[in-house]
């Protein structure tokens, strides 16, 4: 069994992360940290969690955990996954790992160096969904591929919501944007060479609230565009020229809808309706990153991929800055 630290009382934690560690096969949660020891002890005692800590750093010196989830804002991953690392914990973190492409560099050599597993949390790779995606395209279900379309929004103004914060690393690219080219990279196993995008930003805020993308991969094009203030929606689409799949809620399916996948043929025919129900992402990601981090031989998402989506990321926002394509 793999123990798990979980460093901060977040909410994706409480409510994603920790009961999907309980509930799996190969790791637990021995203890929780906080700066407040006492939301600490409450969230410990909430799941039956053992050990409860007053400070990020007492923590990572205990012997009871192997390994350290990180759901903390944005701008605090990296330093708290070298930390752990530097501590010889492997590390889970939330995504994204960073905001810029090059600040994964130290991650990858905080890994080497103490010779541990960390990966972005990433759940979606993980899903039986995207993995039926996948083997779709492979088995050439629609053909020859030219695009992928993609949708991603949902609306939130609360101030106080790290989302909102620049200094915390709000904004949606971080959020959000970073879902259609994590799933579409992962399904086609292509990187993507160029961009275009335009960008719009919340004047009170100062994050980015709305873009719209379109990135050239060579043998088709990906387009998606994402919001924190649009009405809520999730959809994925690839379109070959023998037929198209659609994800149905691909990012977020107990929020936005079943976990299905709708494969389609060129004359709207035929279609076929594959069914995932309770697919448990989180579960399944939690449980691959224990095996791999016990020594097992297991496909998770390693930081050299990291870097790559980070890059489409970062080239984003510099093509919302110039007309025309920016480089990957």
């Amino acid at each position: 069994m793999l123990r798990f630290g979980i460093l901060s009382t977040a909410k994706i934690g409480r409510e994603l992360v920790v009961p999907a560690i309980q509930d799996a096969e190969n790791c637990v949660v021995t203890a929780v940290a906080s700066r407040d020891l006492a939301k600490a002890r409450a969230m410990a005692d909430r799941f039956s969690v053992p050990h409860a800590f007053g400070s990020y750093e007492e923590m990572l010196a205990s012997d009871t955990i192997d390994a350290v989830y990180i759901p903390l804002p944005t701008s605090q991953h990296v330093a708290w996954t070298i930390k752990a690392a530097d501590a010889g914990k492997h590390v889970l973190c939330e995504k994204p790992i960073s905001l810029k492409a090059s600040e994964i560099d130290a991650l990858i050599e905080a890994r080497d160096r103490n010779k541990v597993l960390i990966s972005e949390a990433y759940m979606v790779t993980y899903s039986p969904v995207w993995r039926k995606v996948r083997a779709l395209l492979a088995d050439g279900a629609i053909g020859r591929l030219r695009h992928v379309q993609g949708a991603f929004t949902y609306f939130n103004r609360d101030p106080d919501n790290m989302r909102n914060v620049p200094a915390l690393g709000g904004g949606g690219l971080p959020d959000i944007g970073v879902y259609p080219s994590i799933s579409t990279r992962f399904v086609t196993g292509k990187e993507p060479i160029r961009v275009q995008a335009t960008t719009d930003r919340d004047p009170e805020f100062g994050t980015d609230i709305y873009s719209s993308v379109r990135a050239d991969f060579g043998d088709f094009e990906l387009s998606f565009y994402i919001s924190t203030q649009l009405a809520a929606r999730q959809v994925m689409v690839f379109h070959g020229d023998q037929g198209f799949i659609e994800v149905k809620s691909p990012f977020n399916a107990d929020r936005y809808g079943a976990e299905e996948v709708e494969l389609t043929n060129q004359s709207h025919a035929q279609s076929q309706i594959f069914r995932f129900q309770d697919a448990r992402q989180y579960k399944l990601q939690v449980e691959a990153f224990s095996k791999a981090a016990l020594g097992e031989q297991e496909e998770i998402v390693p930081l050299e991929s990291s870097v790559l989506n980070q890059k489409l990321i970062d080239a984003i926002y510099r093509a919302s800055e110039k007309d025309g394509w920016e480089t990957v």
